[in-house]
């Protein structure tokens, strides 16, 4: 073979190998992570409005429960894969990690702490969202298997949140969440019947400015817990299909305070934490909303494994607008 051809033929065969070897990486699926069944969280707060973080009992925190934060992650990360693509390998793999923890009994164990009922309160909610986006891929043993996993996890948040009624500000609404996205996946109407209430409720504490008082309460934190407060409501009437003015008011008195959050700090006596933006939930509000809020795109990176993933991809549990 001439120097020539041997040089023609080389450049194809390293594009060949690294084409194989793409697609090798691409079709990898780590093994699931262990199975969690316990959750030892802690409180982070250090005073009496919840508005201060104590970074070493944050830090604390965050490593007890990373490997559910990681877990989640994963989930969601190949489902929203497999929604965009529709690799095999990615259904494979979210599937497989949710249908290992739902055989494990992942987060069945105990509950240490408040602390570890949100950890797992905010997880279920992710998880049912992410298999929202892969459940017309799963086989029946996977379906049987997860969602009867998801509905133990429902009940006992729910059994959690009626029994430990106390304050019902962002918790329950997330609780609400967790709760109305499970019975989108499972079809089971008492759940989404409990979204309903939570919905209801949560419309009730809305005041005629669009603030929520018990989110007022957080002093220098007050502005970024009305934006958590609204994503889950953003994301319940979507699922239900709701359109209520309370909700828009709630939305629109965040947005002014995103742009100046004079009156909220004129409300609660403290500065602001002020993010430079909406958060990305906005889009969830944008696609089901009768009047869209937003005059620009959702941010570039808009994920948030609590809410599905990628907030920029409509779930299939969404009613979008027009659609």
């Amino acid at each position: 073979m001439s120097y020539r051809a041997q040089h023609t033929i080389r450049p194809a065969l390293a594009a060949l190998i690294l084409s194989a070897f793409a697609q090798g990486a691409a079709a990898a699926c780590e093994p699931p992570p262990p199975v969690v069944r316990d959750i030892d969280a802690n409180r982070y707060y250090s005073d009496k409005h919840n508005s201060i973080v104590d970074p070493v009992l944050k830090a604390r925190n965050e490593a007890a429960v990373k490997p559910v934060s990681d877990y989640l992650d994963g989930v969601a990360r190949a489902a929203n894969a497999w929604q965009r693509e529709r690799r095999p390998v990615d259904a494979r793999c979210a599937l497989g990690w949710l249908q290992a923890w739902a055989e494990g009994g992942g987060m069945l164990g105990t509950m240490t702490t408040n602390q570890s009922w949100y950890t797992r309160k905010w997880t279920l909610s992710g998880l049912a969202l992410s298999y929202a986006r892969v459940q017309a891929a799963a086989t029946p043993a996977q379906r049987q298997a997860i969602e009867a996993w998801l509905r133990r996890l429902a009940d006992l948040t729910i059994a959690h949140s009626d029994a430990h009624k106390g304050v019902r500000n962002n918790h329950y609404y997330w609780e609400g969440l967790a709760i109305t996205a499970t019975g989108a996946v499972t079809g089971e109407a008492r759940y989404l019947a409990w979204g309903r209430k939570m919905f209801d409720h949560a419309m009730a504490q809305i005041q005629a400015d669009g603030s929520l008082p018990l989110e007022v309460a957080r002093a220098g934190k007050a502005l970024s817990y009305h934006l958590y407060a609204a994503a889950p409501l953003v994301m319940v009437a979507s699922i239900l299909d709701l359109q209520h003015p309370n909700l828009d008011r709630l939305v629109r008195f965040s947005n002014a305070n995103v742009a100046d959050p004079a009156t909220l700090q004129q409300m609660t006596g403290f500065a602001q934490e002020k993010p430079s933006r909406m958060p990305g939930w906005i889009a969830i509000y944008d696609r089901h909303a009768t009047q869209p809020l937003s005059t620009e795109p959702p941010p570039a990176n808009n994920w948030d494994a609590r809410m599905g993933g990628d907030r920029s991809l409509p779930n299939p549990v969404e009613h979008v607008r027009g659609s």
